[in-house]
Order: C-alpha cells, then structure tokens, then sequence
C-alpha cells in the first residue's frame, strides 16, 4: 500500500495494533515496535551513518519483527505533498548525503503494510497529544533541539503546513550584544538552529554542550537565541503549551526557569499574552513523555496509517 501523510491524530482502536516505529534522527534513529508507552516490545538503536548503511540496517531490524503498520518520523526538510513525485523523500538538508533520499516508498514497496510519514517533530507534538503533557490540547508544539532545531506545531489538532512543513528552527532572531558568531548551518549561517544546535553549540565555544558547566556563561547566549525563537512562536501561534526536547535539552532542564523568566520578560505585558506569561510554568517545560516523544511519535504516526 503506498504510504501517505499523516494528517490528524489518531483515534483509539479497541484493540491495540501492533505498530513498527522507525525515528530517523540526525545522530541516531531508533526502531521500536509497540502499541504506545506502556505497551513497548522491543527498541533498537542505529547511528545515523550514509543514507544505504542506515536504512538497510532499520530494514534489518524491521525483517525480524511482525506488525500491523509502519510509522516512520524523520529529520527533515521532508516532501509530504503526496502529489509530488518525491513525497517521502528528504529535501535539501544540512546532514551529509541525504538530500533526496527516498524512504517512503522505499519502506512502502518492501513491507506493504499501511504506513505514515511525518517529519520527527510533528510526530513527538502528536505523540504528546496523544499520550503525554499535551492530551487535550488542540493547539500545542514540540521544539527539539539536537543534532537540529526543529518545531512541530498543532493547530486545531492537526499540523501546521503549508506548501511544505513548518521549518522555525530555522528563523532569524535578533543577536546578543557582543555575539559575533557567524552560525553553523550551512542554509543560513546564524538562523537560530545555527546558534543553538548540538554541532552549533560545540563550534561556538569549542567543546560539545555536554561538557559546559551547567553555570557556564556560555547558557546565557544559549537562553537568549531559543527565547528569540519561543517569543515568535508565542506572539504567532500563542500555543496552549510548548514542549522542548532532544538531547541538548534532555540534560539541561535546569535552563526552563531562565527561559520562562526569560520569555516573560520578552513578552513585556503585551495585552492578553501578559497572563500567558503568568501561566509559563505549565505552558513552558519538557515533553511529559521524556526521551520517549520522538519514539512514540513514530508509533503514533503508525497507528494513524490505521486510521
């Protein structure tokens, strides 16, 4: 069956399918076969190696298992216009050989089982509806920020995308005084994934994240780029929570109390988005389902090629 878009959340069957997840991340993909959170049979991990090496060894790991369907979450730029004649494939991307790299139908052809697509961030924001902070929300977010910056936001329960998916990790934010940085993504140079992603982060000050002190002066450039990043999205969409993953800050969730007092002060008791900043302790945090958002946001988008 050829895979199509995922487009909505997915509605609960009596009977919990068994779902194939494959999340494609820049460093690492993981493959994980379970019905959701609580009902997980096996996950394996791959390092994000060459297009081939990477996807024969998911495939690998797929050929042993038996599923129902197939959600597939990946870094992008992603074509999910399912009339392009690339739907499924990744665009021009700053990850080393990937660009053009067809997964969909790809994974279609060789398992024929229904399947979804959808870019890593918007699956985790789904699967954050579904199962973690965001269950019961309609209009919600997911940032994560690793190898990439990437934001998924839901409006009405459903993605926002245009002519292509949403790429806000990728909008310009003003500068720290005194921050000459020039960036590190190759598309635009100081763009706030430039600034704050894992490759950025370890450029900029000359050692990975993961060795910065967690008071390190280095943090406050780092706070000042992403609530650039937070105070547009909240001003565009005023999101009824943000959650922010990935592993830079999977370590870091000692910055939240500076990023709220941070974006509060940004927001400066602009109308009715000064009691939005009031509310930022439970408007602002990590995702509810952890490191296990962007898995489960590959399940999600399996079960919702059921649906």
């Amino acid at each position: 069956m050829a895979a199509r878009p995922a487009t909505a959340l997915y509605q609960s069957m009596a009977q919990p399918a068994l779902i194939a997840g494959l999340e494609l991340g820049g460093t690492k993909c993981i493959a994980i076969l379970g019905s959701g959170p609580d009902i997980v049979h096996a996950s394996e991990t791959l390092p994000t190696t060459d297009p081939e090496t990477t996807l024969s060894g998911l495939e690998a790991i797929l050929d042993g298992w038996t599923f129902d369907a197939l959600g597939v979450t990946a870094f992008g730029p992603l074509e999910l216009n399912p009339d392009h004649a690339a739907f499924g494939s990744i665009r021009a991307t700053p990850k080393p050989g990937w660009t053009g790299t067809d997964i969909a139908s790809r994974l279609a052809a060789r398992y024929r089982k229904p399947l979804a697509i959808q870019t890593d961030v918007v699956g985790a924001a789904l699967a954050e509806a579904r199962w973690g902070a965001a269950r019961g929300l309609a209009n919600h977010c997911y940032i994560t920020i690793g190898t990439g910056v990437g934001v998924g936001l839901i409006a009405g329960g459903r993605p926002v995308q245009g002519v292509a998916h949403g790429e806000a990790g990728h909008m310009r934010v003003a500068r720290a005084g005194g921050d000459e940085f020039l960036g590190n993504c190759p598309f635009h140079g100081d763009c706030v994934e430039g600034l704050i992603a894992g490759p950025a982060l370890a450029r900029r000050f000359g050692r990975p994240g993961r060795e910065i002190a967690d008071d390190a002066p280095e943090w406050a450039l780092f706070v000042h780029d992403l609530t650039g990043l937070l105070h547009n999205l909240v001003l565009t969409a005023a999101p009824e929570r943000i959650a922010i993953g990935g592993g830079v800050m999977a370590t870091r969730e000692q910055l939240f109390p500076r990023l709220r007092n941070a974006l509060a002060d940004s927001i400066g008791g602009y109308g009715i988005l000064a009691d939005y900043a009031a509310q930022l302790d439970r408007r602002l945090g990590p995702p509810g389902l952890g490191t296990l958002a962007g898995p489960m946001g590959a399940i999600a988008m399996g079960l919702d090629a059921l649906g």
